[in-house]
């Protein structure tokens, strides 16, 4: 049985003259699946708030999927989170992907003057929050008391109209029984795991589905990479480069250990060359993955 490849954008979160709404239009109109945004919410790099700029690309579109990558659970209530979810998943007519991490940049989170949780009380939280956030999608009067995160009789309506997929962007051992155990997809980075070291991460996830009684086809693996069309520049770990036939040749090699959507990022500088791009990759790689 063969599987769909779908293909993400990243939509750069930085603010600069590129409006994030005709970013988003442009990757429909070039046949992406599914947009995404990252999570930072601190820094002194001008960006946008990640929940702001999916409402706004949704609004600017009709088709394409919507992902936060991910959200670090350490920024918001679990419970304003399902919320926010139930709402833009409603309103851009069931395009929402949920992505969620347990928080990766400590500074960021101290920056905001939020208390940051140990790696252990991290994980715990990213379970808590999947509880809570679940809980409230589908049940009226949910109480939940976790390690992190309670919520005392919350009622949340209107309930979403569907089972809003939630991913995780994970890659310590505990982190990924938990993604196997209660999400629906995985979203690891190249870069931050070798090419190498990919299939044993996900294998450890699939592992843990079925200890769980779940069937490893509920998970969605994606994986999140660099990807930029130049005769000169050298790949890395993270970043997949050359001509298109080549580029084509390494998506799809990575696509088969195992992965059904490629979410990718253009490491251009922005403005005129990130979306020439962003259209090469669409016109001159995706077409050769899709036919193969």
């Amino acid at each position: 049985m063969s599987t769909k490849l779908t293909f993400g954008l990243d939509v750069p979160a930085n603010v600069g003259p590129a409006d994030p709404a005709d970013l988003a239009r442009a990757a429909e109109e070039l046949g992406y699946d599914l947009i995404s945004v990252s999570d930072h919410p601190a820094g002194t790099e001008p960006t946008n708030e990640t929940w702001m700029m999916l409402a706004f690309a949704a609004a600017a579109t009709s088709r394409i999927g919507l992902m936060t990558r991910v959200l670090g659970v350490p920024f918001r209530p679990p419970a304003i989170v399902a919320k926010m979810a139930e709402t833009l998943d409603r309103l851009s007519g069931g395009r929402l992907i949920l992505g969620l991490g347990a928080g990766a940049s400590d500074d960021e989170i101290r920056q905001f003057g939020l208390p940051v949780p140990t790696p252990g009380e991290k994980l715990a939280g990213l379970a808590d929050a999947v509880g809570v956030i679940r809980g409230l999608w589908t049940q009226p009067r949910f109480t939940f008391e976790g390690a992190r995160y309670r919520t005392d009789g919350a009622d949340l309506s209107p309930k979403p109209e569907r089972r809003i997929p939630i991913w995780f962007g994970t890659f310590g051992p505990r982190a990924l029984e938990l993604t196997g155990r209660v999400a629906d997809g995985w979203i690891p980075s190249l870069g931050y795991a070798s090419a190498e070291r990919l299939p044993l991460l996900r294998d450890a996830v699939l592992a843990a589905a079925e200890k769980a009684g779940r069937s490893p086809d509920a998970i969605t693996c994606a994986l999140n990479l660099e990807v930029h069309l130049d005769d000169s520049m050298t790949p890395s770990d993270g970043l997949v480069a050359g001509p298109a036939e080549v580029v084509a040749q390494r998506l799809a090699q990575l696509a088969a250990l195992g992965f059904t959507t490629l979410n990718i990022k253009v490491p251009a500088p922005g403005g005129a060359d990130r979306a020439k791009q962003v259209e090469r990759i669409a016109t001159d790689v995706l077409p050769l993955l899709r036919d193969a």
